[in-house]
């Protein structure tokens, strides 16, 4: 079968480049289109950057020629980006920082709502990470609910004083090639941290900037649920590479996901969002394999990030041997060979690459400076 040119064009009329408005032809995303009898080649140029979108329109290429034109249709995308050039009296979105010696990256993993696993996909992420080769370090930044040294089998270790220099510094707990600290460390199993905003960001910044990571390739640091004073002081002290939001798909949980990403996009903070994680996707008993149960609903942290803009980076099912080996300090991803590995592995290959295409195409993140005016906090650069 020999296709056509126009009826190519008419097709790619009806797909929408995000953040353009103008459908893909007006736009002028559309370079070219050549066709080879049952072959299609289209170029395009995008001026976004962002690696969810490039990906996005190659999808819809794909998609729309084979629906509207040919089913068979070999098609083939090539994209370009062409980002419009910004002049030197004119900063971009993000501020320049600078980077904390020694630690590369920094990802925030937060959530709106408790209870959505926030904290064992931040210690999934981690192992998958150090096994990928990665050299990890992980921060438990929950100060009232630190969940870090039961899920990494460490819970009776404490951190010992080591020198770097002049100065004494805590050394970070290893476990499964992963550096860990935590307030868990410092305090007993039934002794409840009760403390004010100030004292918990001055124990934090203490586990920050008086720790031994030495050369990390990523700080994970999992933050409270909500948006409150900790996660202010976390991007005060630092210059957070990117933030990972989770969520489970029901919509009370979606609503406080909405906000963590909001929190993270506000102009005074400005922290890029990596992707939204599915968390509790599905049920699939061992009895019916082949069987899915979305018990809280389907699919909506992924129709939450399409809404939003930003990337999807994968859903993990229901599962009862990750609630067993997270209480046993064996995060599942360490589990070899099975479905809960694969997905903890794709996810953070996502990750990973809206890091690259974070870094390559945006400068550092600084962190936010924050003062404190009639009992409330007023952010600002």
């Amino acid at each position: 079968m020999k296709l056509e040119k126009a009826e190519i064009l008419k097709a790619l009329e009806t797909i929408t480049v995000a953040g353009e408005g103008k459908n893909m032809v007006e736009s002028g995303a559309v370079k070219n289109v050549i066709t080879f009898g049952d072959e299609v080649i289209v170029d395009l140029v995008l001026n976004t950057p962002a690696l969810h979108i490039k990906k996005r329109a190659e999808v819809d290429v794909l998609k729309v020629i084979q629906e509207k034109v040919y089913e068979k249709a070999k098609v083939k995308v090539n994209v370009k980006v062409d980002a419009p050039a910004t002049d030197s009296k004119t900063p971009k979105n993000e501020i320049k920082g600078k980077p904390i010696p020694g630690i590369k990256n920094i990802i925030a993993v937060a959530s709106g709502k408790g209870g959505v696993g926030k904290s064992t996909v931040t210690a999934n992420l981690a192992v998958t990470l150090a096994k990928m080769g990665f050299s990890v370090g992980l921060l438990d930044a929950d100060i009232y609910g630190p969940s870090g040294p039961i899920m990494f089998d460490v819970e009776r270790e404490r951190p010992l004083s080591v020198k770097v220099g002049n100065a004494s510094k805590m050394k970070p707990i290893e476990n499964y090639g992963v550096k860990i600290l935590s307030i868990g460390f410092f305090t007993k199993p039934n002794q409840a941290v009760i403390w004010r905003g100030p004292m918990a960001a001055k124990a934090l910044n203490q586990m920050i900037f008086d720790a031994a990571w030495g050369e990390l390739d990523f700080l994970l640091i999992d933050l409270p649920p909500g948006t409150g004073d900790i996660h202010l002081s976390i991007m005060q002290s630092l210059p957070i590479t990117g933030a990972v939001v989770v969520s489970t798909p029901q919509n009370v949980a979606l609503a406080d996901a909405r906000k963590g990403v909001a929190m993270f996009q506000q102009e005074s903070i400005n922290v890029p969002v990596l992707g939204i994680i599915e968390n509790m996707a599905y049920f699939t008993p061992d009895e019916l394999p082949n069987n899915k149960y979305y018990i809280f609903g389907k699919e909506g942290a992924k129709n939450l990030a399409e809404d939003l803009e930003v990337p999807f980076l994968g859903e993990i099912p229901l599962v009862q041997s990750i609630r067993e080996a997270g209480d046993i300090g064996r995060p599942a991803a360490l589990q070899t060979a099975t479905p809960i590995e694969k997905a903890f592995e794709d996810i953070t290959k996502e990750v990973v690459q809206e890091v690259v295409a974070r870094n390559e195409n945006l400068p550092p993140t600084e962190a936010i400076k924050i003062t404190t005016m009639a009992g409330c906090s007023a952010v600002k650069k």
